[in-house]
């Protein structure tokens, strides 16, 4: 076992075989305690049997590609429960839904994404490959302006705010320069808007009545509940339809992002 010396050497004896053995012994043992203080901890693995009880959460999918919800249930298990070092992992995942036609792939991803669970370790890619699936026939924005590439990238999303909510994921902390200057760019564009609205508009004739309704795509695109105005176009940082025009440059109101720095 190499040992390394990190202070000068003042002076050295020779021990003798049976000094030898009688100081290395007790090194021996702290050293191997120093490498696992926590030996008894127990870490997630594949050998560990489902207990009759687990804690999850059931998150709901309502997707435009798919005629019913899908219903997406994540369970947890508790390890070293009650100790200080007690740890909460994902176990299994289940999807229901009334529709049958994604029936097949779906058994097959949750059983993967469960056995991918139970060997343990960093589960966190996951997330990441699922997102980065596309579909071929487009994706779709749904409530809030977040664009989704396909079903399967928005279960990882759900993963993903699993994995957050038990406190294996973390959000990019903003520094408070960044979250005061999107403060401050909210605050305008809200001041903005409300400027305009208060101005009455002139009554133009219109020939065609019905060219001068809101086009329902603009609603229908953000969903209900959004934050962000409807004629917001999708920032490429965050896959978020939230980047307007500010004094003349396209600036996200989701995460900061400017176009003109």
């Amino acid at each position: 076992m190499a040992v390394k010396i990190d202070r000068k050497i003042k002076g050295y004896a020779v021990l003798s075989p049976e000094e030898k053995a009688a100081t290395s012994a007790p090194v021996q043992v702290q050293m191997v305690e120093e490498e696992h203080p926590s030996a008894d901890v127990i870490q997630m693995h594949e050998r560990i049997e489902r207990p009759e009880v687990l804690i999850g959460s059931t998150y709901k999918i309502k997707s435009p590609l798919v005629e019913h919800a899908m219903y997406v249930t994540i369970n947890d298990i508790v390890l070293n429960a009650g100790t200080e070092y007690e740890l909460r992992r994902p176990f299994e995942i289940f999807i229901n839904s009334k529709n049958m036609d994604h029936f097949q792939w779906i058994v097959a991803l949750t059983r993967i994404i469960s056995a991918v669970f139970r060997k343990g370790g960093d589960v966190t890619f996951l997330v990441e490959e699922m997102k980065a699936v596309f579909d071929p026939r487009g994706g779709y924005f749904k409530a809030g302006g977040v664009y989704m590439p396909s079903l399967v990238a928005e279960i990882g999303a759900v993963v993903e705010e699993h994995l957050k909510s038990i406190g294996l994921m973390h959000d990019p902390d903003m520094s408070e320069h960044q979250r005061a200057l999107l403060a401050e760019k909210r605050r305008q564009y809200e001041e903005r808007a409300k400027k305009n609205s208060e101005i009455t508009p002139i009554p133009v004739p219109v020939r065609n009545p019905i060219s001068a309704e809101t086009h329902p795509e603009d609603i229908a695109i953000t969903g209900d509940g959004t934050s962000f105005p409807p004629s917001a176009t999708m920032c490429h940082k965050c896959s978020t339809k939230s980047i307007v025009i500010m004094d003349g440059c396209a600036t996200c109101l989701n995460c900061g992002y400017s176009k003109c720095g």
